[in-house]
């Protein structure tokens, strides 16, 4: 009879944020991630210089790996990380991509579009038949799941099947899902990318992105160009920017669970408000869209109403956040100029109704 233990079941993505990255395992050792600020190292190592290597990097990008499922890179800013992918596209190429997205992702291709550097077959990512026709031919499929900030789903599994069947390499923004929801790679995403300033850090005390490919060969070739792309480009982090994300990481599963929580409550309670004309909610997630009665000037006094919510741009940290979209000038127009985007932060649930309620009710 043998002695050897009984296998382990693998450890759920609940304590995998919590152990991921530190270091090994050995007397002494401290128990966190290391924060290591230098910009050059002795030779003979692995790395020479800072640009190239860290090891407060490797802890994040160990971790956010394994959630996805790949291997990560961090980069300066989530649109680093942006512009590292969109490399992938070879001058002339075709992206298909969602008609509203993330305002920096629908600039970046629009500017690139009016230099001639490539096409853009825009779609609505909820009709799968239209996103699918639009892959014959094109270099590089491009997609939200949900949009920002129209909050529409698409069927990832069918369309990036499509994809991978065309031979049309795909990216997904998994920012509003992050891992513990969705995890692309798994349905046939070759790159995934992330704002880690939004729910991976969750603080809002920090500008990063990253990106993961699969552990493949395919995806490493793919991991290859991006990481030359971030070492020849500069788009590198600082290491107390990861260090810190590392350490939001830590609590990024009881934040995503209780600000979903908190998200389909008010989605359930926004529905019958009367100031309100639309929810946008699509059943997960911590992020709900509303359009509010009476135009944009009403959803801009209801945004400066609120004393919980903070009027501001962007998402993803502990407290409650929401602004009118169509104030940013690159803005795409598909987006109604009287929406609010609400980030739902782990405030008392009922606090942040009674906020927001009376906000909505000042406007009617």
């Amino acid at each position: 009879m043998s002695d050897s233990p009984a296998p382990q079941p693998p450890l759920a993505a609940a304590t995998r944020v919590v152990t991921l990255g530190r270091e090994d395992d050995v007397p002494g050792a401290q128990v966190g991630a290391p924060l290591v600020l230098t910009s050059t190292y002795r030779a003979h190592g692995d790395t020479m210089y800072a640009r190239s290597g860290n090891p407060t990097w490797t802890a994040f990008e160990t971790a956010l790996g394994s959630l996805e499922g790949g291997d990560a890179l961090v980069y300066s800013s989530g649109m680093g990380a942006v512009s590292a992918a969109l490399s992938l596209v070879p001058h002339g190429g075709v992206v298909v991509a969602p008609d509203a997205a993330y305002n920096g992702v629908v600039s970046t291709l629009g500017q690139r579009e009016e230099a001639g550097e490539l096409t853009v077959r825009r779609v609505d990512v909820t009709d799968t038949d239209a996103v699918v026709a639009a892959l014959d031919g094109a270099t590089l499929l491009w997609l939200e799941s949900p949009t920002n900030p129209l909050l529409e789903v698409a069927d990832l599994a069918t369309v990036l099947g499509a994809a991978r069947e065309r031979g049309v390499l795909s990216v997904v923004d998994n920012t509003f899902a992050t891992p513990l929801l969705q995890r692309p790679l798994e349905l046939g995403a070759d790159v995934v990318v992330h704002s880690v300033t939004k729910y991976l850090s969750g603080h809002s005390d920090v500008v990063l992105g990253a990106a993961v490919t699969a552990a493949t060969e395919a995806g490493r070739a793919l991991r290859d160009r991006l990481l030359l792309h971030r070492t020849l480009h500069g788009a590198i982090a600082g290491p107390m920017e990861v260090w810190l994300a590392l350490r939001g990481l830590r609590t990024l599963h009881l934040r995503v669970e209780r600000a979903g929580a908190n998200a389909l409550v008010l989605a359930e309670r926004l529905r019958d408000h009367p100031a309100v004309e639309r929810v946008r909610h699509p059943g997960w997630g911590a992020i709900v869209s509303i359009e509010v009665m009476g135009g944009p000037e009403a959803a801009d006094r209801a945004a400066d109403a609120t004393r919980v919510w903070v009027n501001s741009t962007s998402l993803g940290g502990v407290e409650s956040q929401l602004e009118r979209r169509r104030r940013i000038a690159t803005e795409p127009k598909a987006v109604p100029e009287n929406l609010l985007r609400l980030s739902v932060g782990v405030e008392d649930v009922d606090d942040l109704w009674r906020d927001l309620d009376a906000a909505l009710r000042s406007v009617l």
